[in-house]
């Protein structure tokens, strides 16, 4: 009971939704710059009008609520418009990675029903070749509308090639649309805004369902974690296509900032663009930190014309890197999060005392995973078990589990997985922690088999059913191995058949990663390879943890000196 009987009404009500951010920053601040790419530059009034075309050419051709519109591109200003137009026109936008393959690809457009496919120039040939099996492998085919984005930067040879097949020019497209589209939010804020799908860490990629509700609280969340303040200058070396850019997509909205557009990410272009834009603020998992202190001289501007504060996550930050990074003028904040979290949600939020105490302790603090965002309600390691809260110790293992706004809907067209996920009435992380005495909890393990290589989770099960089909292959087991460069990248243990002239080793290595490049996505594809016998159980069950100590032993892969 209430102390009162006062109902919701249109005036006091309406339903949360980021796409309120735009046409406040359009109405704010209708002249600033809202998105640099190259020689291209909008205004957040004519960004505004380019993503109410975007809905309305959309609905032109009844695309709206109920469908999903996928996009495969970089971080490129279209890619940005897509997380405004799509849900202004009531449908559900899908970024795909573009660094999946075809046949990946094939099988994210089909679970989703993909209405539109809006596909940057240099990726056009992997959505052709994943239409080409969508269509194969579906009991009924209805081609979806094809739009191809056009960069000034590529060559015009894929753009033109694209058209020449039928794909509409996304400029062209959006002159089809009204600037003035008189577009509504969400009657309810529990409807979908993104879909975006898990790396393929069981047999097929889980469809992760966020709504405009969670999507709203979490980007003033992150914003507010980070201290990041109005006219922000961000610059996207995280992929738009994680998690919606980790929500930054609809933060830069509300904050009126200045979205910088980097097609190809290198430590040059991110020096380069701090001190040519006075970026401000930049997302980047800490493969990408690594190359930035790695960077040769000549690539680098430094001392930094100022101050510019970091986000990472996707990977554990080596305190080294942390420490490089300060030492370098970059302040970093650690975060941690899922997909099915929108993104980032749990951070190491730095504290006053901190500062006093020697830049490795710092360090070692900092590369802890942190306590809960703001928009996080509640955050537990707990034992697996009895689901009760493990002691703050530091030392005991139990599971990170979730409950809160910023937990997605569910996973797509899969009720036995929601059921397992949402297990007890918690959102399980799947990754295992301690908590230590501050509350601060720190990963330890996975509780899957998962590697994390530059930020992407990679599915050891998947990586072994192909070298299973390699015809030398008897048995194969992947492990993560330490990766100077990446984090961590797949160690194969391979046992070759009888018959197999396994006396060139190396030939035999170069034969199948040829075969596995041709399988997989690149990121997938084995760095090392170890051949002999299996260490097994008594009943046949490969020991994945000596598979891991061996690989521990061998030390990381090497960084190329070239």
């Amino acid at each position: 009971m209430d102390i009162d009987d006062l109902p919701k009404n249109a005036a006091n009500y309406t339903a949360l939704t980021p796409l309120w951010f735009l046409e406040r920053a359009a109405t704010v601040h209708p002249t600033r710059n809202s998105l640099i790419h190259g020689s291209r530059r909008y205004t957040w009034q004519q960004t505004y009008h380019r993503c109410r075309r975007f809905a309305s050419a959309l609905s032109n051709y009844s695309i709206g609520p109920g469908n999903t519109v996928a996009v495969i591109a970089p971080n490129i200003p279209a890619l940005y418009e897509a997380h405004f137009g799509i849900p202004m026109a009531g449908a559900v936008l899908n970024p795909v990675n573009i660094r999946l393959n075809a046949s990946t690809v094939a099988f994210l457009l089909g679970h989703c029903s993909a209405a539109a496919v809006i596909v940057d120039q240099e990726s056009f040939s992997l959505a052709e070749e994943a239409l080409k099996i969508w269509s194969e492998k579906a009991k009924t085919f209805r081609p979806p509308l094809l739009i191809v984005i056009g960069d000034e930067n590529c060559d015009p040879k894929s753009l033109r090639y694209a058209v020449g097949k039928g794909a509409i020019d996304y400029e062209d497209f959006l002159e089809g649309g009204d600037p003035e589209y008189a577009w509504k939010p969400p009657e309810d804020e529990w409807q979908s805004i993104s879909l975006g799908y898990t790396s393929g860490t069981t047999a097929s990629p889980k469809g992760v369902v966020l709504n405009h509700r969670g999507a709203y609280i979490m980007s003033l969340s992150g914003a507010l974690i980070w201290g990041m303040t109005e006219g922000a200058v961000y610059l996207w070396t995280l992929p738009m296509f994680h998690c919606n850019g980790w929500c930054y997509t609809w933060t830069l909205a509300a904050l009126c900032g200045t979205n910088i557009c980097l097609r190809q990410v290198t430590a040059k272009a991110v020096y380069e663009a701090i001190a040519k834009y006075k970026v401000t603020h930049f997302c980047a998992a800490p493969v990408v930190l690594n190359t930035i202190i790695n960077a040769p001289p000549e690539e680098t501007i430094l001392p930094l014309p100022h101050v510019v504060h970091v986000n990472t996550a996707g990977a554990a930050p080596p305190p080294s890197v942390l420490s490089g990074m300060s030492e370098r003028g970059f302040r970093v904040t650690h975060t941690y999060g899922l997909s099915e979290t929108y993104g980032p949600s749990v951070y190491c939020a730095w504290k006053p005392e901190w500062e006093s105490l020697p830049p490795e302790r710092q360090a070692q603090l900092n590369a802890r995973q942190g306590v809960r965002y703001i928009g996080l309600e509640n955050l537990e390691v707990v034992n697996t078990k009895t689901m009760q809260p493990v002691p703050a110790d530091g030392k005991t293992v139990g599971e990170i589990v979730m409950r809160g706004n910023s937990v997605m809907k569910g996973y797509l067209k899969n009720p036995k997985a929601n059921e397992e996920t949402f297990a007890n009435g918690w959102f399980h992380s799947g990754d295992l922690a301690v908590k230590h005495p501050d509350g601060y909890i720190e990963i330890k393990d996975r509780s899957k088999d998962i590697i994390i290589s530059g930020a992407e989770n990679i599915s050891s099960v998947e990586v072994e059913n192909a070298l299973y089909s390699h015809p030398a292959i008897l048995e194969a087991a992947v492990v993560a191995r330490a990766d100077e460069k990446w984090g961590e990248s797949p160690c194969a243990f391979v046992t070759l058949k009888s018959g197999v002239d396994n006396s060139n080793q190396q030939r035999i290595s170069e034969d199948i990663l040829k075969f596995c490049k041709a399988k997989m996505p690149a990121y997938w594809v084995p760095k090392s390879f170890v051949f002999g016998p299996l260490p097994k159980t008594a009943t046949g069950k490969i020991q994945k943890h000596l598979l891991r100590a061996k690989a521990k032993e061998m030390g990381p892969v090497k960084m190329s000196k070239l």
